[in-house]
């Protein structure tokens, strides 16, 4: 079996790799939500992505990671729960 000679060498624990993953998936997630034109799912991606992040944030024990990514996963659930009830406005370019 291939693998069995493979997956003995790995140095890290299991519960480390699926948390860098996650966070590998976050900041993916954030990167893509900018190019989103779609407001309700820019938050949307924003929030899940925060939360990847935060997840990451709390396992490296970085206080100042963890205030920005719980900020950024507030806001953006906020925003979607606005946009939801109808109450967000949008106030862009009126021409």
């Amino acid at each position: 079996m291939p693998l069995a000679n493979f997956l003995p060498t790995l140095p890290w624990p299991l519960f480390k790799v699926i948390v860098e993953v996650v966070a590998m998936v976050g900041a993916i997630l954030i990167t893509y939500a900018i190019f989103l034109e779609a407001e309700k799912r820019q938050d949307a991606v924003f929030f899940i992505g925060a939360g990847c992040l935060l997840v990451y944030a709390v396992y490296i024990g970085n206080i100042m990671f963890t205030i920005a990514m719980a900020g950024l996963a507030a806001a953006s659930f906020i925003e979607l729960i606005e946009i939801m009830i109808g109450y967000h406005k949008d106030h862009g370019d009126k021409k």
